[in-house]
């Protein structure tokens, strides 16, 4: 062992052990190492950051923009409620939850797709009279398990396609872990489905972190073509059931129905004012079908609602008079003129959601949307209100706020905000509540589809594919500009282009070659079949502790190295790291998904291991004969 390689060795122990303590964020322990490597001369100082000009890390950032479009323009929330059946058993609900997670992950970073999933498995929990751990584990597992089935399914996958485009010459392509990896989520699903029931423990505990504002009040309108027009009012509340919604109120022909009898029969511009939860009310919308009332922005509704506003006010003896301002009749008409301006000015600029809690001195209380004229003065839509213990009927522009109102604002940031400081309200903490937008939903499936041929027929390159979809969205405003680089989890691409170099210079200083040639002697001895197997098991075993993309970064060298000892075909060597990092089930730390369940399943840190350690040995019993046949030595 030379200097070189006991300098590499010595950098890449530090590395494993700070992520295997913790204590720092990966991107940062990523960094760190490569710093060391070009300290130690390891890593010339000109090609410090060439790992951020990798294909890998590009697609990687590409992809993430591109399920975020899917996830936040409601395309996965139809898909689920048109694939998962309603009124079936434990069984059959968490099966088709669970194969939904592992497909939606083939084509979105699976951590988006356990994050939109997370509570449709909720509600499957309470609806089947079981704890959330119980459908959330199975769900977790199979989100990892069908990332695996593409190359753009898991950051694993990209950098072995990158490491192998590098040392070879060409890279895997769309497809090329599909074979295997198909074969492996396929039969893992079915394991997870079926025995989660006996090997993940009863937890009942919930996750207290999130805040709750209760549920909201808000409105819906049906038009002409809305295929709820002539349905029964009860027909709408069975819909409505399995979203935890319901209805309680109708306005029609500007008359309030405060009890409406569940035989009505609904009518074209009927608005249903409907009480969900936050977190459903996507969900609800896509139920329905429907639009929320306020969102519809053109300029002829705004035109004809502040004309229905003002008359209604007038008519109203609660209202006070919409002027109501201690300022200066001409400063009002200034700020109507200069809101006037901004509206027909930024009408196409992005909207954004907001939700606002009314102070106790704020100067909305026992005040209503029609008495400030909202939409006229600041062009934002007031979409719902919150208020925990108490129930109104009357509309959301005529209902009186009071202090602890949670409101729910549609609008640009800085005209929420203007608001917000002007009638003394306080921010909440960002959270997403998606709102269904059905053109951007065909728009982003489309966008998706298309790079996705793209990239698999070989037209483009993975990486230009990618990006491209990502101009797509861009042009087409699937994802308002200034949310496009929100969507990217930049940690991880720091991660990513940061450990490049260090895999270069295990290469280079032939560190990767030495510790292969340990491995052969002392575990597989010299066999190709042991030494595959090996290369599997080592690589899930650092994957359940630290990062499956820096695992995967770690071991493709030396998975080389072992195959080119061999004289075997190096191809299968990869695809065995490839399958191994993305198998992270013994631990909360071993990957996201397996963290984000951790408090609302009410888990502890070795509760995973039960249907984890048997899943693992399922994925090798698996993965090394199909690895064999599709990938033979």
């Amino acid at each position: 062992m030379n200097l070189d390689q006991a300098l590499i060795f010595g950098i890449l122990a530090a590395t494993i052990g700070l992520f295997l303590w913790g204590r720092l964020r990966h991107d940062i322990v990523a960094l760190a190492a490569l710093l060391a490597c070009v300290f130690a001369g390891l890593t010339p100082s000109t090609e410090a950051f060439s790992g951020f000009a990798q294909p890998a890390v590009i697609t990687v950032a590409a992809v993430l923009i591109l399920g975020y479009g899917l996830q936040s323009t409601g395309a996965v929330e139809y898909l689920a409620q048109k694939i998962l059946p309603r009124d079936s058993g434990p069984l059959i609900s968490i099966g088709a939850l669970t194969l939904l997670g592992a497909c939606l992950s083939g084509f979105m970073n699976n951590v988006g797709a356990m994050a939109l999933l997370m509570p449709i498995a909720m509600q499957i929990a309470k609806r089947q009279d079981m704890a959330p751990g119980k459908v959330l584990m199975p769900l977790a597992f199979g989100t990892i398990l069908g990332g695996m089935t593409t190359l753009i399914g898991t950051p694993p996958n990209l950098i072995v396609a990158d490491f192998r485009r590098a040392e070879m010459g060409a890279g895997f392509t769309m497809f090329d872990f599909t074979p295997v990896g198909l074969s492996v989520a396929l039969l893992g699903v079915v394991f997870v489905v079926f025995f989660s029931r006996w090997l993940v423990p009863h937890r009942t505990k919930h996750d207290a972190d999130s805040f709750d504002t209760g549920t909201y009040l808000t409105e819906v309108r049906m038009g002409e073509d809305d295929k709820l027009v002539g349905r029964r009012l009860r027909d709408v509340e069975n819909l409505l059931d399995e979203e935890d919604a319901q209805i309680v109120g109708l306005v029609r022909n500007d008359f309030r129905v405060i009890s409406p009898l569940p035989g009505e029969t609904l009518r074209a511009g009927d608005i249903l004012v409907i009480e969900a939860d936050p977190n459903a009310l996507g969900a609800t919308l896509t139920t329905l079908g429907l639009k929320l009332e306020e969102a519809v922005d053109t300029r002829e509704n705004r035109e004809e609602d502040e004309q229905t506003d003002t008359a209604e006010a007038r008519q109203d003896s609660r209202t006070e008079p919409a002027s109501d301002d201690s300022r200066p009749q001409s400063e009002a008409a200034e700020d109507e003129e200069d809101a006037d301006n901004a509206r027909s000015s930024n009408q196409d600029d992005e909207t954004t959601l907001q939700e606002l809690v009314v102070q106790t001195n704020s100067l909305l209380l026992d005040r209503s949307a029609t008495d400030l004229q909202i939409r006229s003065r600041f062009g934002i839509n007031l979409l719902a209100i919150s208020r925990q213990g108490h129930r109104s009927i009357r509309r959301l522009r005529w209902t009186h706020l009071g202090a602890g109102d949670v409101l729910l604002m549609q609008g640009r940031a800085e005209a929420i905000n203007t608001f917000a400081n002007e009638y003394r309200c306080i921010p909440l903490a960002p959270r997403t509540i998606l709102i269904p937008d059905r053109n951007k939903a065909i728009t982003a499936i489309a966008i998706m589809f298309a790079v996705v041929i793209l990239a698999a027929t070989g037209i483009l390159p993975a990486a230009l594919a990618f990006t491209l979809g990502v101009l797509g969205y861009m042009l087409t405003k699937v994802i308002p500009l200034r949310r496009i680089y929100d969507a990217v989890d930049w940690p991880i691409i720091v991660l990513l282009g940061a450990l490049m170099p260090l895999a270069a210079a295990m290469a280079e200083t032939g560190a990767a070659d030495l510790l292969a040639r340990t491995l052969l002697d002392q575990v597989a001895q010299g066999n190709a079949i042991i030494g595959l197997a090996m290369v599997l098991v080592i690589t899930m075993m650092l994957s359940d502790f630290m990062n499956n993309a820096a695992t995967a970064a770690v071991m493709c060298p030396i998975a080389l190295s072992i195959a080119e000892l061999l004289g075997v075909n190096p191809d299968s060597y990869l695809m065995a790291v490839a399958i191994g990092a993305s198998c992270a089930f013994l631990t909360p730390i071993g990957h996201q998904n397996n963290t984000l369940i951790l408090g609302p399943g009410g888990f502890r840190f070795g509760d995973y291991w039960r249907l984890g350690l048997p899943l693992e040995a399922v994925v090798v019993a698996i993965s090394v004969p199909m690895l064999l046949w599709i990938w033979p030595l």
